[in-house]
């Protein structure tokens, strides 16, 4: 698979346009690069490497000469696509949830598991939720150097963009409508999001935690192999446009050290560690918008847990949250 031919299922996103920046940036090889799209979408065209590509309609025989169909869409269209994909001999790389806690299925984050991405038996590989993926990139190095995380308390700040390009939109007119004293109109969330805080983050289910928070647990123990790991989240949309922010205490099985964690977080791919507080000095997300690492901040010893730290962590979900992270399993597979 030194040339394959890549197709982008859901190309017109904005994970899918994100795709194919980071395919370009990355320089991942390739025979071809085919857009597949709706039918509303096919016969327009998308620039890349200095060429209009042609959008095609996704359709049941658009796999027939494909290699790695990187997926950005929603669930059922996976359900429905996903499969006749991988029957012809395809890798798929999946952004949406549809396979992820499959046990067959593996959940690839490559600075973490990329091993995973070796045993494919369904031709299918999960890409985790966003904020799993920025918070586990933080916790990772940490997990390994103090003999792993036992508990992880975490709260989530997270951007409108995870919504999508209705979620941005909302803010914007909401914020306008507020600084020219009109009436403000609530659609795609349940709360009013300018100048303001949701801490709900997709449907609330039968034990109180939203999916989202549900993600969280369920992605850590696969991703990090972790089946015991305990966690409990609180996801929150915030008035923020993009990149995604996760303030977290862990609890390990040994005693950390604050300096050992930093350490650890220098040496770790992936991540970058911004953290002094003489300065004082932190990040936040508009330091990650439209970059690749995650950055972590904010290290101290947790005052309430034994064996525990706090951190805080912010990422870009577009990209390596979701783009990023799948282009670089699709480069896992070519190397």
């Amino acid at each position: 698979m030194k040339t394959p031919v890549i197709a982008v299922v859901g190309a017109t996103g904005a994970v899918g346009e994100e795709i194919l920046l980071c395919l370009d940036q990355l320089k991942v090889p390739h025979q071809e690069i085919k857009l597949l799209a709706s039918a509303r979408s096919a016969g327009k065209t998308l620039p890349f490497q200095g060429k209009d590509l042609v959008i095609q309609e996704l359709a049941e025989d658009a796999f027939a000469s494909v290699d790695i169909a990187l997926f950005s869409v929603g669930s059922d269209i996976v359900k429905t696509f996903a499969p006749l994909a991988a029957e012809t001999g395809a890798i798929v790389i999946d952004n949406s949830s549809a396979y992820r806690m499959d046990d067959d299925v593996p959940l690839v984050i490559p600075e973490i598991n990329g091993e995973d991405a070796k045993n494919v038996p369904r031709n299918i590989i999960a890409n985790p939720n966003c904020t799993t993926i920025v918070t586990l990139m933080a916790l990772n190095p940490m997990h390994q150097a103090f003999g792993g995380c036992e508990t992880l308390i975490a709260s989530s700040y997270q951007a409108v963009s995870g919504s999508g390009a209705q979620g941005i939109a909302e803010l914007e007119d909401q914020v306008k409508a507020y600084a020219e004293d009109q009436p403000i109109e609530v659609n795609l969330y349940p709360r009013q999001i300018a100048f303001n805080v949701i801490p709900q983050v997709e449907p609330i289910t039968e034990n109180g935690y939203t999916k989202e928070e549900m993600k969280m647990q369920n992605e850590t123990r696969k991703i990090l192999h972790a089946p015991n790991i305990r966690a409990s989240a609180t996801c929150v949309r915030v008035p923020v446009l993009r990149s995604h922010a996760v303030s977290a205490t862990a609890q390990f099985a040994s005693k950390p050290d604050v300096e050992a964690a930093r350490q650890a977080i220098k040496e770790a791919p992936g991540i970058e560690l911004v953290d002094d507080r003489d300065v004082p000095s932190y990040p936040t997300p508009l330091d990650v918008a439209n970059g690749d690492d995650c950055m972590v901040g904010r290290i101290r010893e947790d005052l309430a847990l034994d064996n525990s730290l706090a951190f805080w962590v912010v990422g870009d979900q577009v990209r390596k949250g979701a783009a990023l992270n799948a282009v670089q399993i699709a480069a896992l597979l070519i190397d």
